[in-house]
């Protein structure tokens, strides 16, 4: 049990979701209002008082860091790059904020996705392992004690990787009649689904396609479709594996929801990722942009240990 006293736990289950909601990524015109949204964190202090009251840590799930962009145009290469790394000591130092404030403290559950929809995005399996891998060699190494890795590969160990995104999705993920309903009504979901539809478009047309623009729009609706299906399947799967944890989201979220919308890094786009872009260091900050536009504004390459990590202009 905790050392709390009811009227103090009330008190600093409040300062933790203000912590947390200081950086939230949110839908434009989601409703949210003011610094911290007071609806978003009212919709979520029954969970971190409840995890206060018996006096454990408070643990978050936050379904990101999939794999780079396939596009050379976003991104230095298949593996995390500076980019990643800001965002994990953002994610750790957030956990030791907490932490300040609650002594048990936090941890975040890095659920890494990229193998659930890879095949849809032409990035392959190997890539998505490398990158995996890699993301877990940076964690110990910037010493992020409080974040863990959790991949498709802890749920269906064994199994073959196009069979693991054929339980997942036939366990969890609803039709795709019931998605293009849900988009059709508007609000979020449409919202969702032309963010994503962005994404493939700028992800599949790298050098490497030979099609017309019309053709490759009419193909990324139809992926979109089906990244946020077994995106959905994905995030259904987290609900009944960590139920006791608070939802994260690296994208932009309707006003009091279940999942809280993080932002990871400094941009003007809330839809852009790391794993979608470049760190580019200016005047000791660093932002997020898409490599040609950082090499556009006639940003350097930084090289360490012979591969480029990020860009200073």
């Amino acid at each position: 049990m905790s050392d709390l006293a009811a009227p103090d736990i009330e008190l600093v289950s409040i300062e933790v979701i203000r912590e947390v909601l200081a950086h939230q990524r949110r839908m434009r015109d989601g409703g949210c209002t003011g610094r911290v949204c007071l609806r978003c964190a009212r919709h979520h202090l029954d969970t971190v008082r409840s995890a206060m009251e018996s006096g454990r840590r408070i643990d978050f799930v936050l379904p990101a860091f999939p794999t780079k962009s396939p596009n050379p145009a976003k991104v230095l290469g298949p593996l995390p790059d500076l980019a990643e790394e800001l965002a994990l000591r953002f994610l750790n130092e957030l956990c030791e904020r907490i932490g300040e404030i609650y002594p048990p403290g936090a941890a975040i559950t890095i659920c890494s996705d990229g193998r659930v929809f890879n095949d849809l995005l032409g990035v392959s399996d190997e890539n998505v392992t490398a990158y995996a891998r890699e993301l877990d060699r940076m964690i110990t190494r910037i010493g992020a004690g409080h974040l863990e890795q959790f991949t498709l590969d802890d749920v269906y160990s064994g199994a073959g990787h196009e069979e693991m995104r054929t339980m997942l999705s036939t366990a969890y993920a609803p039709t795709l009649d019931e998605l293009r309903a849900e988009v059709r009504a508007g609000g979020a979901p449409l919202a969702m689904y032309r963010g994503i539809t962005r994404f493939m478009l700028e992800d599949l047309s790298g050098p490497d396609y030979t099609g017309t623009r019309s053709a490759l729009q009419r193909r990324c609706r139809d992926l979109a479709y089906r990244v946020i299906q077994r995106s959905r399947a994905w995030g259904d799967l987290l609900g009944r594996l960590f139920p006791s944890a608070i939802r994260l989201s690296i994208h932009p979220q309707p006003c009091s929801t279940e999942k809280i919308g993080i932002l990871l890094g400094d941009t003007p786009d809330a839809w852009l990722t790391p794993w979608h872009s470049v760190a580019v260091e200016q005047d000791g900050r660093h932002t997020l942009m898409k490599r040609a536009e950082a090499e556009r504004a006639g940003a350097r390459a930084v090289f360490v240990g012979g591969r480029a990590t990020h860009y200073v202009l």
